[in-house]
């Protein structure tokens, strides 16, 4: 269970990221922070592209940019998103970003932090999340 303190920055970390989003076509920004088990954060944006289909979400930039560093341990991630100008709204992580976050994280301690702001949050593991998740242990040796 992480402390306010590292939420806050979390959440923090996840606002600075949403500003360098890519996405002209839904004007959705959205920023994610990603805690790895070494305590480095990863941040990563949506970036969007004309074709939609190679779009991809701020939870995965931020995964993919970890992993390709070489970490694979993860606690926690904090994920802000909305349009300029309108309220926040909770942005929970769409199904292919919860089947991304399945292949690295336990599932009934990963913290997943779905904020308005540092103020205004919620948390839900990511077994709240995606109960029936398919993990590589579903695979067999």
């Amino acid at each position: 269970m992480l402390n306010d303190n590292k939420i806050r920055e979390l959440i923090e970390n996840a606002e600075k990221a949403r500003t360098r989003s890519y996405s002209p076509y839904s004007n959705f920004k959205v920023g994610a922070a990603l805690l790895a088990g070494n305590g480095k954060i990863f941040t990563g944006c949506n970036i969007e592209n004309a074709a939609f289909s190679p779009t991809n979400c701020a939870e995965r930039t931020a995964f993919f940019k970890a992993v390709s560093e070489g970490i694979r341990e993860f606690t926690a991630i904090a994920i802000v998103g909305g349009k300029d100008g309108e309220e926040r709204e909770f942005c929970s992580p769409c199904g292919v970003c919860r089947q991304v976050m399945m292949e690295f994280v336990d599932p009934k301690t990963f913290e997943v932090i779905m904020a308005k702001g540092t103020g205004e949050y919620r948390i839900s593991t990511l077994a709240e999340l995606l109960p029936y998740g398919f993990k590589p242990d579903n695979l067999g040796n």
